[in-house]
């Protein structure tokens, strides 16, 4: 027996210094890897960026350079819109850059991210060199990008979606019936409609009637924008959509979408033809994961180290407490707002929103630091492709707020959700509760049986105050008359072209446009500030230890469920909507 121990002893001091061991070999390959991330990458003549934006886009990127490799797969792939910019910017001055090589069949971003990355490619164009682009097939956000291009080729047996644009909602209430669940809603607005998946089995008449409103601005935009960088005319573009014109690649060339039938070879002769290599040459691409890491200037370096201004990036779904990569923490962001204004070298800040909205209070919190920042230095909002209810919320207090033409914003309203689930447990589980009370109302609120009329008053009362206190500080913020905002709040959804007519947008335009005002405003001369971003980017060790623990729920339900992880994620969401919800009205997914 003592024999028998001693050995299960060794097993287990061998199998504790093995881990130990690897975790340290780990450590050390990590920081070898991340070190060589980090050193510069030799640019050689006639380079062509080779651009592949089939892949999520979103605020800020995660360096990863273990990407495919076991747990740690998937962190980092993808593209972060800051960066990716400041690399367009960089290469249209780079001389070794000759032009770009465009990959967008079906990129993965909301509109005003498209709008930005599109903006970046035409400034590029201006440096004469070329934009070239490939794609099997293209849905109408990987066209949008690549209309401006100067080649624009098509497989011949591919093809281009040219049919509009589509917003599908999802249902449940069936499903609650089937299950003898009851949604209990309390909401400010008849078009607040993020509780109509669970009461309904359509869209209300006034939902239909917002959707299609913020549905035709965002195509108008696109059709027009399309049309200026092919020549085109909007409307002929908007009856090809109709008619369904565009069934295959000859299509596409006959209408002059595109600019050639072909295959990838052909571009490839075709750009070595422009960098003037030989035809059995490879042409030299970089893609933009080793040209963020070349040797060029860093934007966040010019300029005086005694002028700063900070731009605070808060993307996901609002929160109370600490955020992540993929939440609005409360907590986090205003933390790093009020860490900008109590730094005498941050001269102005810019608050960038990417959100559709949630925890009320949260938001609150959040607004009184922009507020407080305000007093004593500019604070100009940045909208990217949401920034509605709760996203809006945050911004309502800067001195000026910029949208892009296709952001989502507005949804001025409130809600709460509870669900009644006393009948779902009864018949379906055979589960029954009683209970025992000290007051009337001590059981409030309860999912395990039906709320008084009383109770469900209460609850009204409570976001009707809420209402009143979120329409209250638009008025405040937008120096807008209280009946004025309620006239065009009510939960409504707008468009950044849209928003700007009514007031709630001051400037069309995206984060450079913003930064620039900020810089205005703050009376500082290009050249002579440092842009600082917040909240600091995580180092890649620490990204390696989030994975291993299990972070970045979002990337694996992703990687894991496919096309079922948005239900996954969105019974998540329902997890977090506890108390009074600034939310968009549902879901949005424009395609």
């Amino acid at each position: 027996m003592r024999q028998f121990l001693k050995y299960v002893l060794a097993t287990i001091v061998g199998l504790l210094l093995f881990s130990f061991i690897g975790f340290l070999l780990l450590i050390g390959i990590s920081a070898a890897v991340s070190s060589s991330s980090d050193s510069k990458t030799d640019v050689k003549e006639n380079s062509v960026l080779k651009l592949d934006l089939d892949k999520p886009i979103q605020e800020r990127s995660v360096d990863n350079p273990f990407s495919g490799f076991g747990p740690v797969d998937g962190t980092g792939d993808a593209i972060g819109l800051v960066e990716l910019k400041q690399a367009l910017k960089e290469a249209k001055d780079d001389d070794n850059i000759k032009g770009i090589y465009l990959q967008t069949e079906n990129p993965t971003a909301g509109w005003a991210s498209l709008e930005e990355v599109r903006n970046a490619l035409i400034d590029f164009k201006q440096s004469k060199k070329f934009v070239y682009t490939y794609a099997e097939r293209m849905t109408e956000k990987g066209y949008y990008l690549a209309s401006v291009a100067d080649k624009i080729y098509l497989n011949p047996t591919g093809d281009l979606e040219w049919n509009g644009l589509n917003a599908e909602l999802t249902f449940f209430k069936g499903t609650l019936d089937k299950l003898g669940i009851k949604a209990e809603v309390f909401r400010v607005g008849e078009f607040k409609s993020a509780i109509e998946p669970f009461i309904r089995e359509d869209m209300s008449e006034p939902n239909k009637r917002q959707v299609s409103s913020f549905l035709s601005s965002i195509n108008d935009h696109m059709l027009v924008r399309v049309a200026q960088s092919r020549g085109l005319r909007a409307d002929s573009l908007k009856r090809y959509a109709d008619n369904l014109t565009i069934q295959e690649p000859k299509d596409a060339l006959r209408t002059k979408l595109i600019t050639n039938v072909g295959y990838q070879d052909e571009v490839e002769s075709l750009i070595k033809k422009q960098v003037g290599i030989e035809e059995k040459k490879k042409i030299n691409y970089i893609s933009l994961s080793k040209y963020k890491g070349s040797e060029k200037d860093d934007e966040s370096s010019e300029g005086s180290s005694r002028n700063r201004i900070a731009v605070i990036i808060a993307s996901g779904d609002i929160n109370s407490g600490k955020g992540d990569d993929n939440s609005i923490g409360s907590e986090t962001i205003a933390g790093e707002i009020r860490k900008a204004r109590l730094d005498d070298k941050v001269k102005a800040i810019v608050l960038r929103v990417n959100s559709g909205g949630g925890d009320g209070t949260a938001s609150d919190v959040m607004y009184r630091e922009v507020e407080l920042a305000r007093k004593v230095k500019p604070v100009i909002g940045s909208m990217s492709d949401y920034a509605a209810s709760g996203g809006y919320y945050m911004l309502m207090g800067c001195n000026k707020i910029v949208a892009e033409p296709n952001t989502i914003t507005g949804s001025i309203g409130v809600f709460s959700l509870l669900f009644n689930t006393e009948t779902f447990f009864k018949d379906k589980l055979g589960v029954t509760y009683d209970r025992v009370k000290t007051n009337a109302n001590s059981d409030f609120p309860s999912a395990t049986h039906e709320m008084t009329p009383f109770q469900k008053q209460v609850l009204q009362r409570g976001a009707d105050r809420f209402y009143s206190i979120f329409t209250s500080k638009v008025a405040a913020g937008r120096k807008i008359p209280v009946d004025s905002v309620r006239a065009i709040a009510g939960g409504r959804v707008w468009t950044g072209t849209q928003g700007k007519a009514i007031g709630l947008v001051d400037q069309l335009g995206g984060l450079d446009d913003a930064v620039k005002l900020a810089a205005q405003a703050a009376k500082l001369k290009e050249g002579d500030y440092r842009l600082k971003y917040q909240p600091r980017k995580k180092e890649f060790f620490e990204q390696l230890m989030n994975s291993f623990g299990g972070g970045d729920d979002e990337a694996q339900i992703q990687a894991k469920l496919g096309d079922l992880a948005p239900y996954v994620t969105y019974l998540k969401k329902l997890k977090t909507m506890q108390g009074i919800q600034a939310r968009l009205p549902f879901e949005i997914d424009i395609r």
